[in-house]
């Protein structure tokens, strides 16, 4: 995701709209299409261990219709600001909405019909954990509601106390499994003091869940020269990661998305993604921002901001300058399809693909000098053998059959794949 300067940020502040904490959440309401936020702000007192829920409303998810609201908390809250929407069919309305907060040691939950009156789903801590950083989410391809809860311990694995991210699944939101880690420093991989402040923005895409990583290195500063107060230390990245099975997480190494390049920028010190929403054919990335360390003045300077990208466009399978390359996937095992779309950027060169059944055979029809090449940039390319209609033919004949796609690029880069039921 690049920056843009024609987005208004920050979007919510921490002056105006009394924007406390990098956690949030943005949903999209399925019935009005209005973009709903809720987020931590700080209280009259300023306390540092204490928070309010605020909430705003958007018709495009950039403009902030204000003033904004503090809701009445449900319980004490330190922080958190993590709410679900379980759509309008849920089977009981009064809990539509849910909200994970931490306080006195753990995740607690709290239900509302609409996200602005919240009560306690139960009264205790649902899920103890000793750092105050968790968020919920709910996981559609394994049915269960998942906690990211973050924990502050040693290791032989590194040296020193650090936060790392643990994960817990639940059928209830009251009933937890004993949290594994999920996240966790790499001696060969990670420089410094690496933490991992929080995993959350989950998003699935096809077989995926994709995560945000908040990666952490309070022994480092944002700006030079070094400034004399201690709670200048402190930058903040975000990296990207995945899972297949739900439990175990790929972390790709170093940032998805960096703090600002650029000196005395409201997200100079720290950039971490929360939430990501699918807009059309984008997704839109909200992050908070500080300008400074990771302490300094933190009823003003963090804040939320917006930057956007192509869907699906995380990570690029891309063919070497001037060469071609070929990608052949696993076995996939097909139901009634009747086409095959890609996101791809082979604007500078071509992209073909043919099928291949279960033996490895090229399917009759179906090959590379069947498929037209494809010579442009889009996140949705149709790939056409022949035609349409012969397209949609041959594919007919593979129904519940397993196939894999061999895809040939040249100067070109191959982002995902769909098959049209």
């Amino acid at each position: 995701p690049q920056r843009d300067s024609t987005l208004p940020n920050p979007l919510i502040t921490g002056d105006q709209d009394r924007c406390f904490q990098p956690f949030f959440s943005v949903l999209r309401d399925p019935q009005t299409q209005r973009f709903r936020i809720w987020y931590g702000s700080w209280t009259d007192d300023q306390r540092t261990d204490r928070s309010h829920i605020a909430y705003m409303e958007s018709l495009d998810g950039i403009h902030w219709i204000r003033p904004h609201r503090v809701l009445k908390d449900p319980g004490t809250i330190q922080f958190g600001s993590e709410v679900l929407d379980e759509g309008p069919d849920y089977f009981d309305p009064s809990q539509r909405y849910k909200y994970g907060y931490w306080f006195n040691g753990g995740l607690h939950i709290a239900v509302s019909p609409d996200g602005l009156d919240f009560k306690p789903l139960v009264d205790p801590v649902v899920l103890k954990h000793d750092h105050d950083i968790d968020n919920i989410s709910w996981d559609p391809i394994r049915k269960c509601y998942v906690a990211i809860v973050s924990t502050y311990t040693t290791d032989p694995e590194w040296e020193g106390q650090r936060r790392v991210t643990k994960q817990s699944f639940s059928p209830d939101l009251v009933n937890w499994e004993e949290p594994w880690y999920v996240v966790r420093p790499d001696k060969n991989e990670d420089q410094g003091i690496t933490q991992f402040y929080a995993m959350s923005g989950f998003l699935t895409r096809g077989p995926l869940r994709i995560g945000m990583v908040k990666v952490l290195r309070d022994d480092l500063k944002a700006d030079e020269p070094p400034l004399v107060d201690p709670q200048a230390y402190g930058i903040g990245y975000t990296a990207l990661a995945w899972t297949r099975d739900g439990r175990h997480w790929h972390r790709e190494p170093g940032a998805f998305f960096d703090r600002n390049p650029q000196p005395q920028t409201w997200d100079r010190a720290h950039a971490w993604i929360d939430e990501q929403l699918i807009v059309g054919d984008e997704v839109y990335l909200y992050y908070g921002g500080y300008r400074q360390g990771h302490k300094m003045n933190r009823f003003r300077e963090r804040q939320i901001g917006l930057v956007k990208m192509p869907l699906d466009r995380y990570i690029a399978r891309k063919s070497l300058p001037g060469e071609t390359g070929r990608l052949l996937t696993i076995p996939l095992c097909v139901g009634a399809i009747h086409g095959l779309i890609i996101n791809a950027d082979a604007s500078k060169g071509t992209l073909r693909v043919q099928v291949r059944n279960d033996r490895g055979d090229v399917v009759e029809g179906l090959s590379f000098a069947d498929c037209a090449s494809v010579a442009r940039d889009g996140t949705r390319l149709p790939i056409r053998w022949t035609n349409e209609q012969e397209t949609e033919n041959r594919f007919a004949q593979l129904q519940n059959k397993q196939i894999s796609l061999d895809f040939e690029l040249k100067d070109a880069s191959l982002f995902a794949f769909e098959f049209l039921e």
